[in-house]
């Protein structure tokens, strides 16, 4: 059984004429196997008529019921370019014929009419169609590809991209943009070659079709004038002759392009393609495609060089690092650990290098250290630590914007040793002190029984009683705060915190009242825990901070309090708005004796007062600090724990 042809498409003939009678000839002579006649005889009914199916030929009445024929049929050729239309006109005067022209009609037809005439008129157009049609296939299919070129080059520099920034080993990228510079180019070889700055030479840095011991030996003067116009200009190279061009020895070719690689405005290098073939010239679209590979060239050289540098900077600084004293770790966003040196491994116990990350984000999180990683209690950055041996270490956790955390281990071991033999010191010499000044104060207040004294006398032993006053509280304040460092009275009462600020309150409301300072005290105080401390002291460290915030208050200025716990902790507040302290002082206003430099000799004070606030939370295990500008004020925060 033979399989049957199929039959070809019908075409399509679309008469429209507003006569019945000449719609009914144009049938009669038009009708054909393999033919469909659309009949109509209205302008609505031609364009339904022709939004389902194309014709291939088109004959329409000079007049249409509803509109003029020639009008529309200048709308069909628009819509149909490729589909003849003819015109049936009554007449055929010069200036419709013309018109009509104008208007792209392919031919006309008028009464009377004969069947070979037609035929032979529809054929002519149907001929003009097809070649139109096949004029349009050829322009398209050239479109077409010129556009499947471009995409193909575009992918191809879209795929080298993603190659340069996803790979930094030259040897990987550079042999793909040759390679892509050949295939882009249609030609048959292509290099890449870099300058020896040593032996300004050029070598071949990677090559597409190019023998392997060619490439591997291949060295070139730069002097070479081809390559040299190159070097030397940065401007690219183009050229195409009919017989075989040398442009080095025994290398001939018939077309190259070569473009220079350009690195901190200096050509470094070429990259070149060519063509050994006779009629196979390339174009200035190639001159352009071979510097855009060029500058992905000079990126990936550059990526890879930057890339070696950084490696070995790094190496440098983690060598560096390893053998620091301090301890140091270094921990990305997620809180893992990168870098741990072997001072640090010791700090933290870590004997071996092949811990984990959990075992050293355990390590981290252990004992003192937890502070500074528990989320919304890390108030400060630093806290102290002792080792296994004993040695006392100040840890700094600092932030690494976008790159994550470093923790600093600094020994600070000799500076305790430090401040405590001056201390010893200077409660042995505060202790020694305390009898001979008892006897000079005894001996002054007897002055005025053994005789009378004039204004002079009285004025001299007033000057002396005061200042020997003023020495005793100095040794007090320094035999207390001794005491307290010592650990001497370590004894704990449940005491409300909000009760203990209204008795200070109440001991400094005659300076308060006397300065017009406009106090206030944050609410809900009474809500505060109760807190495990030394009333005593407690009540000295709220005395010394609020005689402190009064000292140095302007007159008719304002003092606040704010009390509020947090989680398992108390946070404290007092905030004046004084002269404020330079920022070059506030390190060193907790030091003993320390006073900011803008404070006026007629104020008095000891330096010892906030040393010993410091003393007294530290010994609570609370944290003390100060935020202070110049001309503003001063807030001291102390963050006091809730013991159960």
């Amino acid at each position: 059984m033979t399989a049957m042809t199929p039959l070809p498409p019908k075409e399509i003939y679309l008469i429209a004429h507003s006569n019945a009678q000449i719609r009914l000839l144009l049938q009669r002579m038009l009708t054909k196997e393999h033919r469909e006649l659309i009949m109509r005889e209205s302008l609505d009914e031609v364009r339904t008529a022709v939004k389902d199916d194309v014709p291939a030929l088109i004959i329409i009445g000079e007049k249409l019921k509803g509109g003029s024929g020639l009008d529309f049929a200048a709308e069909l050729i628009s819509l149909y370019p490729a589909s003849p239309v003819m015109l049936f006109v009554q007449h055929d005067t010069p200036d419709l014929l013309k018109r009509a022209m104008r208007l792209g009609i392919s031919d006309y037809l008028t009464r009377p009419l004969r069947a070979d005439e037609l035929m032979e008129a529809i054929e002519r157009c149907l001929k003009r169609g097809r070649e139109c049609q096949q004029w349009t296939k050829s322009e398209s299919k050239k479109v077409t590809e010129n556009l499947r070129r471009r995409v193909d080059e575009l992918e191809a520099l879209i795929s080298l991209g993603h190659s340069i920034t996803t790979s930094l080993n030259p040897d990987e990228v550079l042999p793909a943009i040759v390679k892509a510079a050949v295939n882009l180019t249609g030609a048959e070889e292509g290099s890449l070659l870099l300058l020896d700055e040593s032996s300004g030479e050029l070598y071949m840095r990677a090559a597409y079709n190019l023998e392997e011991d060619f490439v591997r030996t291949f060295r070139l003067p730069v002097k070479d004038f081809t390559i040299s116009s190159v070097i030397k200009t940065g401007l690219p190279v183009m050229i195409n002759e009919k017989d075989p061009y040398k442009i080095i020895t025994a290398y001939l070719v018939h077309s190259l392009i070569y473009v220079p690689l350009v690195l901190h405005k200096k050509p470094v290098g070429a990259l070149g393609v060519d063509n050994r073939r006779k009629n196979h010239p390339l174009h200035e679209r190639d001159v352009k495609l071979l510097q855009a590979l060029a500058e992905f060239a000079v990126i990936a050289l550059e990526n890879a060089r930057l890339h070696a540098t950084s490696g070995q900077e790094i190496n440098k600084l983690q060598t560096a690092l390893a053998g620091a004293q301090d301890g140091l770790v270094v921990l990305d966003t997620d809180g893992n650990s990168v870098f741990i040196n072997e001072t640090a491994r010791s700090i933290l116990n870590l004997s071996s290098t092949g811990e984990t990350k959990e075992e050293v984000a355990a390590a981290l999180r252990q004992g003192e250290l937890k502070d500074l990683f528990e989320d919304g209690k890390n108030l400060s950055s630093r806290v102290e630590i002792t080792s296994a041996d004993n040695r006392i270490w100040d840890a700094c956790l600092a932030a690494i914007p976008n790159a994550g955390k470093l923790i600093s281990f600094h020994d600070i071991t000799h500076l305790k040793e430090l401040d405590r033999t001056k201390n010893d010191f200077v409660n042995t010499v505060s202790h020694d002190l305390r009898t001979p000044l008892t006897a000079i104060m005894g001996y002054i207040e007897l002055l005025s029984r053994v005789g009378p004294l004039n204004t002079m006398q009285q004025d001299f032993i007033q000057r002396v009683l005061n200042s020997a006053q003023s020495i005793t509280k100095l040794l007090d304040e320094l035999l207390n705060l001794g005491k307290i460092e010592a650990g001497f009275d370590r004894r704990r009462e449940s005491i409300q915190l909000g009760q203990l600020i209204q008795m200070s309150l109440e001991s400094f409301k005659h300076k308060i009242t006397e300065k017009q300072i406009q106090l206030m005290v944050s609410n809900g105080m009474e809500n505060i825990p109760v807190i495990q401390a030394n009333p005593v002291q407690f009540r000295q460290m709220m005395d010394n901070l609020l005689d402190n915030a009064i000292k140095y208050t302007p007159q008719q200025g304002s003092i606040s309090i704010q009390a509020l716990p947090e989680q398992s902790q108390v946070i404290l507040q007092i905030t004046d708005n004084g002269m404020g302290i330079p920022a070059a002082d506030i390190p060193y206003i907790f030091d003993k004796f320390y006073r900011a430099g803008n404070v006026n000799s007629k104020i008095s004070g000891t330096g010892l007062g906030l040393s010993i606030v410091r003393s007294i939370v530290e010994c609570h295990g609370g944290r003390i600090w100060v935020d202070s500008v110049m001309g503003e004020g001063t807030t001291f925060t102390v963050v006091l724990p809730l013991q159960k």
